[in-house]
């Protein structure tokens, strides 16, 4: 039974989300502010974490970063009041890997954390199938109908990280940092040119997948049904 961390100094928005996915048969975790959460996330170590971004002694945006110093891969869900693009690219550039604003329907809530449940054991996978091709990181190679397919090394990452965690949005600087570094000097136009390349590589009616832009944040891989 996975675990989930409710993170919100609102008890009745705990109290209601402990509700609905403890129907689900979820176990749950209730912490009431980011203190309280990180000083409860060692001794539970839930397998995924819904945070309020507003909360006293320490917000959603220093509760992410901290997870995210020696937690990469959990996932979160931030749930807010605070639906701006501005706090959305904060909120993807802290780290987490979905964003949902109150007041929400409760069956997207469940939907959305079965979603980020099923992207997290793909992200903990050395090989990820996408479409119609299955990435290998550890041949780094490129399987298409039983033949391999060498790409460049800068190429294959990229595409590893996105396909990693399909529908998740990463922004510029994620990608940017993870695939060149954070001393990376070079031109922003750089992430662009490799994004067409791979677009050029696996066209998405063969491939049956593609890479969408994200207008104002970034990119993420979306698998065509």
């Amino acid at each position: 039974m996975a675990g989930i961390m409710i993170v919100d100094d609102d008890n009745y928005i705990r109290e209601l989300i402990g509700a609905l996915l403890k129907n689900e048969g979820f176990r749950i975790y209730e912490a009431t502010d980011g203190r309280d959460a990180l000083h409860k996330f060692t001794e539970v170590m839930p397998y995924l974490c819904i945070i309020d971004i507003m909360m006293p002694n320490m917000d959603g945006y220093e509760l992410c970063r901290n997870i995210r110093k020696s937690h990469e891969d959990i996932p979160i869900l931030m749930l807010t009041a605070k639906g701006e693009i501005r706090d959305k690219i904060k909120g993807f550039e802290g780290g987490i890997d979905d964003y949902l604003t109150k007041p929400f329907e409760a069956s997207e809530l469940i939907l959305r954390v079965k979603a980020l449940l099923r992207r997290y054991k793909i992200a903990t996978s050395q090989t990820v199938q996408i479409g119609t091709i299955t990435v290998d990181r550890n041949s780094y190679s490129v399987i298409s109908e039983g033949q391999k397919k060498d790409i460049p090394m800068k190429e294959f990452e990229l595409l590893f990280m996105l396909a990693s965690t399909p529908g998740r949005t990463f922004t510029r600087d994620q990608l940017i940092e993870a695939i060149w570094g954070y001393d990376f000097e070079g031109n922003e136009r750089t992430l662009d040119v490799h994004v067409n390349r791979l677009r050029e590589r696996f066209p998405e009616e063969l491939y049956r997948f593609k890479i969408t832009t994200v207008r104002g944040l970034g990119y993420r891989l979306e698998v065509l049904q």
